[in-house]
């Protein structure tokens, strides 16, 4: 499984998908696309359609999860969470193929 999204992740993934009325039956695609201060940026967004010859499907805490077979080489055991403190709030990922990442964490190189 290349992405891993944790509970805290999946948790607010629904909150927001109830709180902007994004439809049931979407799925949250994830990839990557060139761009951002390191090379790569992430890419995540809900969808409604999914390619099976390119693309690879899961379901993780009742979130379905696409990521498409090119952005899976660089994702390959990711973890998507979702972390909330005084001075911070947001999604993050935990690349273990970043070579190196920007210091807003938004884009890396692999």
């Amino acid at each position: 499984m290349a992405v891993t999204i944790t509970e805290n992740a999946s948790k607010e993934l629904k909150r927001y998908m109830e709180d902007q009325k994004v439809a049931e039956g979407s799925m949250l695609r994830i990839g990557i696309s060139s761009g951002g201060c390191s090379g790569f940026q992430y890419d995540f967004r809900f969808v409604d359609d999914v390619d099976e010859e390119k693309d690879n499907l899961s379901e993780q805490h009742g979130i379905k999860v696409v990521v498409d077979k090119k952005s899976d080489l660089y994702l390959d055991g990711t973890t998507l969470d979702y972390y909330e403190s005084l001075e911070k709030r947001g999604f993050t990922f935990d690349n273990p193929n970043a070579v190196k990442s920007c210091g807003c964490g938004s884009s890396f190189s692999a």
